[in-house]
């Protein structure tokens, strides 16, 4: 395993490389090495685009807009499959393969339908990127100014440490301010033949009249419990893979890299969170449409639900929709994203 980090020698910082554990490069081979190493990597900082406020804003909502726009079809595949074992009408889909329910949406409801509910996550996904972007970049720059956070420790883990705290700080934040429209996005997908809601505003005053305020954030727990650390990982797994490829083959195409780091960090993150998603979905569905509710526990109360009555697998139900969804999804937001980002810092 390898282990980063900062060795001072004649008044510099230099990065190196370890194997096996924090043994320093004492040798003057191994020094002239790590220098250069840490010349490549400051080189590499120096030469990313410095933006302001509205590119970051901008780039990270189209991106998310993008990404959503594309893959709505295999999302919604997704959440049809997470509300498996709710309800008993959902008997119907508890033997449906991938290709069955994918083709009983085009037979029953039209192709249309594989985009339903994606005007409100595009409404949803504006937002929520633009601040999960911004917000990313600020907390980072404040954790920075922490002792032991400040570019100055000894040790590059700290880092990975500022990544991981910056982006779960990002994602709860996002989560929190656009929380309402991710839960009438839910509700819209779900509906199949009978449409209880109609569109956007009429969703969000039938919730409100029928749930109260309350039930505007329904599932607000495990989706803050999920997506801090899913967007944490996500980030952490994206910055750390794509810095160390630019660094060792800083040639190759930017798009290229952002999309094949961006596709793994997605299947990562999305890997460690699934069963959170699962659960903020269902909690979001509970009392919709009038129907009883089910799980009348918290968060953990209705994990253990699930894990009792539908086994482990029932936490990952819906999952091998999800990757495929979440490689191009992933991908495209952050090739978006680079591509957005270095446009608008020489035109803004």
């Amino acid at each position: 395993m390898q282990a980063g980090r900062i060795v001072r020698g004649e008044g510099e910082n230099v990065f190196s490389s370890v194997h096996g554990g924090a043994t320093p490069a004492t040798s003057a081979g191994g020094l002239a090495a790590d220098r250069r190493f840490s010349a490549k990597r400051q080189d590499y900082l120096q030469q990313q685009p410095q933006v302001g406020a509205l590119p970051h804003l901008v780039a990270g909502g189209l991106a998310g807009v993008v990404s959503k726009t594309c893959t709505a079809p295999l999302a919604r595949l997704t959440i049809l499959f997470q509300v498996q074992g709710m309800h008993s009408d959902s008997a119907t889909l508890s033997k449906a393969s991938l290709f069955k329910e994918a083709s009983r949406i085009l037979r029953e409801e039209g192709f249309r339908a594989f985009w339903k509910g994606n005007l409100v996550t595009i409404v949803h996904r504006l937002p929520y990127s633009a601040i999960s972007f911004y917000s990313y970049d600020r907390y980072k720059n404040l954790l920075h100014l922490l002792p032991g956070l400040d570019g100055h420790t000894q040790y590059v883990n700290a880092d990975v440490c500022v990544r991981l705290l910056s982006g779960g700080l990002a994602g709860m934040t996002a989560a929190s301010i656009t929380y309402p429209l991710d839960l009438v996005r839910t509700r819209l997908a779900v509906q199949t033949n009978y449409m209880y809601y109609q569109g956007i505003g009429h969703t969000l005053h039938t919730i409100f009249r029928d749930e109260g305020l309350r039930g505007m954030y329904k599932g607000l727990g495990a989706s803050l419990l999920g997506v801090g650390p899913n967007i944490a990982v996500g980030f952490c797994v994206y910055e750390s893979l794509i810095s160390n490829w630019k660094l060792h083959r800083p040639h190759d195409s930017t798009l290229l890299v952002s999309l094949a780091c961006g596709s793994v960090s997605g299947i990562v993150s999305s890997t460690a969170t699934f069963p959170l998603d699962l659960v903020r979905r269902r909690k979001q569905l509970e009392g919709a449409g009038g129907r009883a509710l089910i799980y009348k526990t918290g968060v953990w109360g209705t994990f253990r639900h699930i894990f009792r009555s539908e086994g482990f697998r029932g936490l990952y139900r819906g999952i091998l929709p999800e990757y495929y969804k979440v490689v191009p999804s992933i991908g495209i937001t952050f090739m978006t994203y680079e591509t957005l980002k270095s446009y608008l810092s020489q035109i803004l």
